[in-house]
This record gives structure tokens, C-alpha cells and sequence, in this order.
């Protein structure tokens, strides 16, 4: 919990000595005074608290839309006018993967210009909305990929953006539980969303649903996005920044990046594919199929809050090793060898709690990076772009940037996987039902997802 006047180790956690950045900070916001201003505190508080469930809020809706974009693709393909039509899948590709591709641009023009990622969210949250209510009138494929695809993820980035911008000024030793707080929003919301848009589509129909889905973003969000606040004062400079990009190229980062881009090829694989494999494997109905989703996103609620909390405590590597061997085994041994609803079930849950919990590491590898680029620049190694430290701000873009590209390679590749239904009755359980070498390819991307683990290991990180 942090003092009501804060120290200059909160301004720069990861720094114990005071960051210039921060200092910079507050002198330009106080017109070049020397006096402190009073901040609330951090780690807690009744501001950061309510920093956080608004943010929790927005995290739900931004990405818990698009996650459930399934619900859509099968109405699109069975009701007219886009019955019939291609490319229906590119829609909900265009809402994720922009989302985490557009990441690194949308967080620099924030850190660039700080002034308007005040009045980010809210812009963003109205153009979700405006996206919503024009993909109501769309009446092609086309027109649908401009609005609840582009438009929409352009919108849900601008407001996302600014909560993980101002988390970091927030919580400080409790960054960690607060991000995985944060992060289990799109789990509960992968539960709630999908039934409800399941019973609007069926009652009302598409273009009602998307309108009264626009409505309740706004009613949900408007109260809240003024929490969504920066704790240090704004910089009343007008000046831009510039923004330090040499992490990027440092090896380091790159290694971290190589294992998390491998990782995400693979992790949205069952996301696509459990529900088709209940059904035409083991011969679920409709609504126990679907159960494997939900189970997945349920767990992976619980699975991000114990890693938040573990990554305070605990090495990155360490946690990232976790996540892996528990995603690892839960491929191999349950998918793998599954021949019941219930042994599918068992790996729902046990994918949601490890594979699902893999970003909520992240904030180590921020501290990780951060950590680096202060030493490397003190001792003179550094290759700064910007002049300043690294913003783990930017770190978080660009780790999203690297799932995104895992995220649009996924979709693709995990049809030429299944294409021929290769091994099919040459071997046990799940190996032989078609999608064995879909899931031998989740196991293992799961698997070197964790090398991080052993470089550090062996002084490589």
C-alpha cells in the first residue's frame, strides 16, 4: 500500500533510484515548480480500486466481443442475407487480430502525445458503438469486415489502451495481481457474452442484437470510463515525446518474443476446434459442445488471477514455466487421449487455468525488459531511439503485436493441420480422430512456449 505523498521509487517501480522520465513528468505538469503534489496512493486505495473495475469492465467488453465472434459466423452462415457467402470468418479476424496488431501504433501516439490518452477511452468506446450500430445495416460480408471487423477493433484499441497505460501508474508491487485481475475479465466475459448473444440472435435477430449490444456498451461504460484515469499529473507541455524503441531489437526481448509469438500460433487452436471435435468425434449435442468453451474461459478466469499474483513473487520464468507445463501435459495426455465428453471436459479446464493464464506473465517480462534497458543504457551499451528508459508500456505493445501475428497465422494453418484428416484410425484417442496432428502441434507449441525457462537456465537471458 503506498503513502498518501509518494516516494520517488513509486514514480520508477523499476528503478530504485528516481527516474528522470517521472520527474520530468512532474515538473512539466506543475510548470516547472519543485514542489511535489500530493497523488493518491498506490497498490490500493479507493481510486485505484475503482481504476481497476472500470478497467475490468472495459477489458470485458473490448475483447469479450470479439472472442465470441463464433456465435456470429454461425448465424451469418446460415441466415440470409449472408448465407452462402465467403469470407464470413475474416470478420471476426480483422476484430482480434487488428486489436493486438494496431497495439504498438495506438500506445505510441498515447505516450508520443499524453494529453489525449486522457480522452482515449471514451473516444474509443463511442466508436465501438458507432461500429456496432453500422454493422446493423450492412447487408454484405464486405460491409460487415469494415464495421464489426476494422472499425470495431480500431475503436476497442483506442479504448483499451489508456487501462494499460495508467495500470502502471497504479499498482506497483501488486502490479502483477492487478493485471491478472484485469485479464480475467475476457475469460468471464467468453462466458457471458456468447449466451447472451446466443438468446438476442435467436429472439430478435441479427441487426436488433447488434444495436441493443451498442446500446449496452455505452449504458455499461460511460459511467465508468472516468476512472479510467492517470494517477501522476498530465504534462502540460505540449511538446511530443519521443519514444525509446531500441528494446525491440535487444536480445532479450527478442528471445522472449520468438517463445511468445510460437506460443499463440497454437493457443487459439482449440478455441476453434473444441466444439467442432465434441460434436464429430465423440457426438455431443449442440449445447455440451459448446460447454467446452465455456469451461475453457471459466477456468482461465481463476487460472489469470493466480498468475497475476504469482508474477509478484515469483521469477518470469518460473511462472512462464507453469503456464507450459500444465497446457503441455493438459494437450498431450487429456486431448490426446481423449474418448468421452468428460476426459475433454478435464482438458478444457486444465487448458483454461494453464494455456489460459500464459499472458498474465507478461508484466515479469516488462520488469524484465525495463530492467535491462536501465542497466544497458547506465553502462552504455544501450540503443535508445528515444533517449529515455524503456516504457514497459511499450513492451506490453509489442508482446500483444506478437500474439496478434501468432493469432493471424493460427486461422490458416490450423486448416492445412486437419486438411486429409491425417492419422485418422492409426492411432489412440484423440491422435486418431482426425485432428491428431492439430493437437500434436498445440502440445508442442505449448511445450517451447516455455523455453524461456531453459535460456535462462543456461545465461542466455
Amino acid at each position: 500500500m503506498g503513502a498518501d505523498t509518494p516516494t520517488a521509487i513509486e514514480l520508477q517501480p523499476y528503478n530504485p533510484a528516481p527516474s528522470p522520465q517521472a520527474n520530468q513528468d512532474v515538473e512539466d505538469a506543475t510548470g516547472g515548480g519543485h514542489e511535489m503534489p500530493s497523488l493518491p496512493p498506490v497498490d490500493g486505495g479507493k481510486q485505484a480500486w475503482l481504476f481497476l473495475a472500470a478497467a475490468f469492465m472495459i477489458e470485458a467488453l473490448v475483447w469479450g466481443f470479439p472472442m465470441s465472434f463464433g456465435v456470429f459466423q454461425n448465424y451469418y452462415t446460415t441466415h440470409p442475407p449472408f448465407a452462402g457467402s465467403s469470407n464470413i470468418a475474416v470478420i471476426g479476424t480483422c476484430a482480434l487480430g487488428i486489436m493486438y496488431l494496431d497495439t504498438p501504433l495506438i500506445m505510441a501516439l498515447n505516450r508520443t502525445y499524453p494529453r489525449i490518452a486522457r480522452y482515449s477511452t471514451i473516444v474509443g468506446l463511442l466508436l465501438m458503438c458507432l461500429a456496432l450500430a453500422l454493422s446493423s445495416f450492412s447487408t454484405t460480408v464486405p460491409q460487415l469486415i469494415v464495421t464489426q471487423g476494422i472499425f470495431y477493433a480500431i475503436g476497442g484499441s483506442v479504448a483499451y489502451s489508456s487501462c494499460i497505460l495508467y495500470l502502471e501508474e497504479w499498482f506497483v508491487q501488486k502490479r502483477g495481481l492487478a493485471y491478472g485481475i484485469m485479464w480475467s475479465a475476457t475469460g468471464l466475459a467468453g462466458v457471458i457474452i456468447p449466451l447472451v448473444l446466443e438468446y438476442l440472435l435467436t429472439a430478435v435477430g441479427v441487426k436488433t442484437t447488434l444495436r441493443v449490444f451498442a446500446c449496452a456498451v455505452f449504458i455499461l461504460t460511460a459511467p465508468i470510463a472516468y476512472y479510467i484515469k492517470p494517477r501522476l499529473p498530465i504534462p502540460t507541455v505540449s511538446a511530443a515525446r519521443k519514444i525509446d524503441l531500441g528494446f525491440v531489437l535487444g536480445k532479450p526481448f527478442l528471445r522472449y518474443q520468438l517463445f511468445n509469438v510460437v506460443e499463440a500460433v497454437g493457443f487459439f487452436l482449440p478455441g476453434i476446434y473444441l466444439p467442432s471435435y465434441a460434436r464429430g468425434v465423440l457426438g455431443a449435442n449442440p449445447f455440451p459442445s459448446v460447454v467446452t468453451m465455456l469451461l475453457v474461459n471459466v477456468a482461465s478466469v481463476f487460472g489469470c488471477v493466480a498468475m497475476g499474483s504469482l508474477i509478484d513473487r515469483l521469477e518470469v520464468t518460473k511462472c512462464l514455466l507453469v503456464s507450459t507445463a500444465g497446457a503441455t501435459l493438459g494437450v498431450f495426455l487429456l486431448w490426446g487421449l481423449s474418448d468421452n465428453l468428460a476426459v475433454l471436459y478435464a482438458f478444457s479446464i486444465v487448458y483454461g487455468l494453464f494455456a489460459g493464464s500464459y499472458t498474465s506473465a507478461w508484466p515479469g517480462i516488462m520488469k524484465e525488459i525495463v530492467k535491462w534497458g536501465t542497466t544497458t543504457k547506465n553502462e552504455g551499451e544501450g540503443k535508445s531511439s528515444g533517449g529515455g528508459v524503456v516504457d514497459p508500456s511499450m513492451v506490453f505493445a509489442f508482446l500483444a503485436l506478437g500474439r496478434g501475428v501468432g493469432n493471424v497465422i493460427s486461422g490458416p494453418l490450423s486448416e492445412a493441420l486437419i486438411k486429409g484428416e491425417p492419422w485418422r484410425g492409426e492411432a489412440f484417442g484423440g491422435y486418431g480422430s482426425g485432428y491428431g496432428s492439430l493437437i500434436a502441434f498445440t502440445g508442442a507449441t505449448a511445450f517451447v512456449g516455455g523455453g524461456s525457462w531453459v535460456w535462462k537456465r543456461l545465461g542466455w537471458l
